[in-house]
């Protein structure tokens, strides 16, 4: 399937072959998905891989593979990768050279994974988005589509290398160094206010800080904000309320902070924007920055925003108050569901409520197989095989693993993430992104997952709205120095109003809290509570500030990425505890057992 050259100034040609792509390859699903298996197994036959499992070559048809080549996950394939990281230039997984290995962090644990890259997938990835984008982007923004820049906050990890001069690096900073991005949005631009040596700045202080100026001096140019995960949109702010009496100073002086150190980052804000003093931007800053209500900010500060760009499904979905918080109401996107493995789909609706989501991914990336999700197979009780349905046969409502196999060499990998179908475009289908499949907090025969403590957070918000309070962000662990043991939600809260968290919320309101997430945790936990195998579930409220501590702890001790970093839902690292525990201010216990009908 071939895809389109996007000219700069021909917005409404590039918009016409985006729609006509995108119909081209949704029309055929099941046959292009046959094809593109038929291509990976035909470029990768003489792989050790492909003939370890016996799939010599001209054995590609669909069944044949399924077969003989097993499901697997990342534990299963990590001997092979790290044949690659040592240097074993063979064709191992794929008959292509890989020119990078890309860092995945776990959304778990917070572990990286090292997945193979070759500069074919590279330039698949960059032309698909070219190709969609368009589309997208007149759905968003109309006719108007393409004026005005994006504050786009856009981080880089330093990268490595292998023992044999591999480049490491995460799949964000390669998209960011690709020349190639640099081509096609040279600074400055109408695409994003950030200029490139603020991107490639690895120094996460630096690169915030000079992002937020460049966007304050381009204020009236911003149409929207963005950044890949709503997470990472909300500890901007909080940077924000941190740094703004001294980024507010060097508008004012027309002099750059001494804490920008890095040399041509310098160079490049000096020249571009540090030439005279500005205070009427200042005092615009400085006014909206002030005091406690950061109602509306985003609106504030950018005049023209019209809508966010970021990820707040699955999990993510629990900053989506937050955000309406600080944007004043503004439209959330959500445009791209990628991941390290490949990229997978588009919201070909973005401006639907965020809530309801689904991605329509595109058939011609990789080959796609789902895994129908049971209870017991959901919670690994099955030892037989699972049975997977092709893309084209998914039915709507019911809830999948997803299993793909790539151009880089991963056959048969189960990402992680459970879809469910929400309907078809054409005859591909559509899927809401429900959560990952791990799960969260076990204790006895309780298995709590991602989407239930997801529930009972969203429980727990709407219990809190009264009083003007919400979540900021949450995490879990599992603590069994207790006899029995319990489940304990960490929880950081702000307040809207001047009566503070301590002049609202009595420790009646939380044990209520306590008591409304047991009803959601599911049935085995509660048959556990009952039986007193587990004790009360109790809430720890933590100080303001405690999960961005949590965060540069992940920074700076386990080499996690600032852009890509999100809070596990449950910690079982022991120093992360610590940070967590070390900001406790109260703590709260369900009073009592919860039903079991």
């Amino acid at each position: 399937m071939s895809f389109m050259a996007v000219g700069k100034d021909d917005h409404a040609h590039a918009y016409d072959e985006s729609v006509n792509f995108i119909n081209e390859v949704t029309s055929k699903c099941d046959e292009i998905q046959g094809k593109v298996l038929a291509e990976i197994l035909s470029q990768n036959a003489e792989t050790e891989y492909l003939k370890r499992h016996g799939m010599v070559h001209g054995g590609v048809d669909r069944e044949t593979f399924k077969t003989r080549v097993p499901i697997v996950t990342y534990k299963d394939i990590k001997p092979d990768i790290m044949r690659i990281y040592n240097g074993d230039y063979t064709p191992i997984l794929c008959a292509q050279p890989f020119s990078e290995l890309w860092i995945s962090t776990g959304t778990s644990d917070a572990q990286e994974k090292l997945l193979p890259a070759t500069d074919q997938e590279k330039v698949r990835r960059d032309n698909l988005s070219t190709t969609i984008m368009p589309f997208i982007k007149r759905r968003i923004e109309g006719p108007e589509a393409n004026k005005g820049k994006g504050f786009s906050l856009l981080i880089t990890r330093e990268e490595t290398v292998t023992p044999n001069g591999l480049l490491l690096c995460t799949g964000l900073t390669s998209v960011f160094k690709n020349p190639r991005f640099y081509r096609d949005n040279p600074y400055p631009n109408n695409y994003n206010t950030s200029p490139m040596e603020a991107i490639y700045c690895t120094d996460h202080f630096q690169s915030v800080y000079t992002q937020l100026l460049c966007g304050f001096y381009q204020r009236h140019d911003v149409s929207h904000a963005k950044a890949v995960f709503g997470s990472s949109i909300i500890w901007a702010v909080h940077f924000l309320k941190q740094h703004y009496l001294d980024i507010c100073h060097d508008i004012e002086s027309g002099s750059l902070s001494t804490k920008i150190t890095d040399p041509s980052l310098r160079v490049c804000m000096i020249k571009t924007f540090m030439q005279h003093p500005d205070p009427m931007l200042a005092n615009v800053i400085r006014a909206a920055c002030m005091g406690e209500n950061w109602e509306g900010i985003f609106r504030k500060i950018w005049p023209n925003i019209k809508y966010v760009e970021t990820i707040v499904t699955g999990s993510m979905a629990q900053y989506i108050p937050m955000l309406n918080y600080y944007s004043g109401g503004l439209p959330l996107v959500c445009v791209k569901y990628s991941a390290s493995e490949c990229d997978l789909g588009f919201n070909l609706n973005p401006m639907c409520d965020p809530y309801n989501v689904s991605y329509t991914i595109m058939p011609n990336m990789a080959y796609y197989e789902f895994i129908p999700l049971e209870l017991l197979s959901d919670y690994g009780s099955s030892e037989l095989p699972p049975r997977t349905v092709d893309m084209a046969n998914v039915e709507v409502g019911k809830e999948y693993e997803l299993v793909v196999t790539n151009y880089c060499g991963l056959y048969r990998y189960k990402v992680g993430d459970v879809l469910s179908p929400t309907g078809f475009y054409n005859s591909t289908p559509q899927f809401k992104f429900m959560r990952r499949k791990n799960v969260l907090l076990s204790m006895d025969l309780a298995k709590t997952t991602e989407i239930e403590l997801q529930t009972a957070i969203d429980k727990v918000s709407s219990l809190l709205h009264p009083f003007n309070t919400q979540i900021i962000d949450y995490t879990s662990c599992a603590e069994m120095k207790t006899t029995p043991g319990h489940y304990v939600i960490y929880l950081e809260l702000m307040t809207t109003t001047s009566a503070g968290l301590n002049g609202l919320l009595t420790p009646e309101i939380l044990e209520q809290c306590c008591s409304a997430m047991e009803g959601y945790l599911g049935v085995y936990y509660r048959w556990c509570r009952g039986d007193g195998s587990i004790g009360p579930l109790e809430i720890r409220v933590v100080k303001n500030g405690t999960f961005e501590k949590v965060r540069d702890y992940a920074i700076s001790e386990l080499g996690s990425s600032f852009i890509q970093f999100k809070i596990p839902r449950c910690v079982k690292s022991v120093h992360m505890l610590d940070v967590l525990n070390f900001g406790v201010v109260s703590t709260h216990f369900s009073p009592s057992v919860p039903r079991t009908d």
